[in-house]
């Protein structure tokens, strides 16, 4: 069966500001050492059993340009732009009747496009256990990463430990999806074993997320049947407007999978990381002898557990512990580490005081 992806690259990224921006988002943007950005990342490492032309983009009208910079290789007519961002649902069955219609039926992968994931190999392995069990009946799968450590920050999913085999795959049927926990609820999942976190990736047959969001999201199902309809007529920018501005912001997690029967999760045994926060720097890059991660023109005495990121202009610092500092053109941040949640309200005093060129 064909195997195709949809990469999800209409978000904000705004726990990454100065950097992060409207007009550039944290999903292009390079917060590696190797130069690549998180979406191209996120296309490379499916590479190996997914061809470019059978890769599909939904993100914002406002990326076009950017995403056909990074992604030469994906054929423009499979970058799918929305209008406005109405979360996770109506992009995913956009692109699933979308794809449809060029397959019929093919299995569908569905990517976060600013995660970051190591031991490739391992990664490629899960993926494709994840399509053999979707190609089973009706199942939609999920991926699943291992805890290391108790955290409060991610979405969770609990589990039957009995494994259940198709052909040379196994899965897990999952029992509910999770919230994020409180630290003392997060300890015991831990130490249950019954839970993993909540990886945001998906894969299923189209034919059986479609006949899922029929059944329990027709509010969302019946509009996208008539963009899709509309599509290479003129009405088309009219009608794909009308609709997504109707669309209740709803999430597939919360609008199908938390409701639907015969959902797996599989465990991903590979490094995967969100990148949520600046913080993320500290385990996804190389840190000097001080526990800094260091981007820029910088200089740095007695400054140790600090994130710098800099361009061409100087960064010194002496004496300083626990900072996060990102100097932009127009922009500096300087953070206690351990306020890190706290960017987004400097964002929020930027759209209260009308200061729209920073944010």
């Amino acid at each position: 069966m064909k195997i195709t992806a949809l990469i999800m690259a209409g978000g904000r990224g705004e726990r990454f500001w100065p950097k992060s921006r409207k007009s550039l988002p944290k999903q292009f943007l390079s917060l590696t050492n190797n130069g690549i950005t998180m979406i191209q990342h996120t296309v490379n490492r499916i590479l190996p059993i997914i061809d470019p032309n059978d890769i599909y983009i939904s993100t914002n009208q406002e990326y076009i340009d950017i995403v056909l910079e990074q992604l030469p290789n994906i054929p423009r007519e499979n970058i799918l732009l929305e209008p406005i961002a109405k979360n996770t649902a109506p992009c995913i069955a956009m692109a699933a009747m979308y794809i449809n219609n060029k397959y019929q039926d093919a299995i569908m992968a569905v990517l976060p496009s600013d995660h970051l994931i190591k031991n490739k190999e391992m990664f490629i392995y899960t993926l494709k256990d994840a399509c053999r069990v979707s190609e089973s009946n009706s199942n939609l799968v999920t991926i699943g990463i291992t805890p290391t450590q108790p955290e409060t920050g991610y979405g969770y999913i609990k589990f039957d430990n009995k494994r259940e085999s198709f052909g040379n795959s196994n899965a897990f049927k999952v029992e509910c999806f999770v919230e994020k926990p409180s630290i003392a609820k997060a300890k015991e999942y831990l130490t249950s074993g019954n839970y993993l976190w909540n990886s945001g990736i998906f894969v299923w047959k189209i034919s059986s997320i479609l006949k899922r969001f029929e059944q329990l999201l027709p509010n969302i199902y019946n509009p996208v049947k008539e963009i899709i309809a509309s599509i290479n007529t003129e009405s088309y920018n009219q009608i794909l407007s009308e609709k997504f501005q109707n669309f209740d912001p709803i999430s597939i997690d919360y609008g199908i999978m938390e409701k639907a029967k015969d959902i797996f999760v599989i465990p991903g045994a590979f490094d995967w990381d969100d990148v949520g926060s600046w913080l993320a720097l500290e385990r996804i890059n190389n840190t000097d002898d001080f526990n800094n991660v260091v981007s820029g023109n910088v200089i740095t005495i007695d400054s140790k557990n600090s994130i710098i990121q800099g361009n061409d202009k100087l960064i010194a610092t002496v004496g300083i512990n626990g900072l996060i500092i990102v100097d932009t053109n127009d922009a500096l941040l300087i953070c206690n580490k351990n306020e890190v949640g706290s960017i987004k309200k400097v964002l929020e005093n930027l759209k209260i005081c009308n200061r729209k060129e920073y944010i």
